[in-house]
């Protein structure tokens, strides 16, 4: 396919990452060879089913442009490929648009577990140590996690 735009305008380093189990940041890079007055537009569809959406935070440099987004109340289905276009406009000339497929879930930052309660007994020699699973979008099942206990004798 013949993409229209000149090349290197297209964004670069596109990335996202979904925190707090419903926000989500996307960033991206100018293209190296984009005019100085480009200026980007983020639109993104759930799922092939759903309407396309432009960005409604756009996360702005010191020249006005836009270089990301921020998203609220983002769910996660497990299998869905969201779908991302970046597209630009300049008065100089035309821009190459840029598009992904993300998995959401690949890109979720999981939360640390809550409620630690550690319960020393110094009679029986031994502690109990509990916590709550950190919450997640995606999925209610347990065994996706595998914790870590690091001990430091004081």
């Amino acid at each position: 396919p013949v993409f229209a735009g000149m090349n290197g305008s297209a964004i670069e380093n596109f990335s996202c990452v979904i925190y707090n189990v419903s926000l989500m940041n996307c960033t991206w890079q100018a293209g190296r060879d984009a005019p100085e007055d480009t200026q980007y537009f983020l639109y993104w569809q759930y799922s092939r089913y759903d309407d396309a959406m432009e960005c409604e935070l756009y996360i702005k440099d010191e020249n006005d442009r836009n270089m990301g987004c921020r998203f609220q109340n983002v769910t996660i289905q497990t299998a869905v490929d969201a779908y991302f276009l970046v597209n630009g406009s300049s008065n100089e000339s035309l821009i190459q648009f840029y598009d992904k497929y993300i998995k959401l879930y690949k890109i979720e930052k999981l939360m640390p577990p809550s409620d630690i309660t550690v319960n020393c007994e110094e009679i029986k020699n031994d502690c109990i140590i509990q916590w709550q699973r950190p919450q997640i979008s995606h999925s209610n099942k347990d065994k996706c996690f595998k914790y870590e206990i690091i001990i430091k004798y004081k």
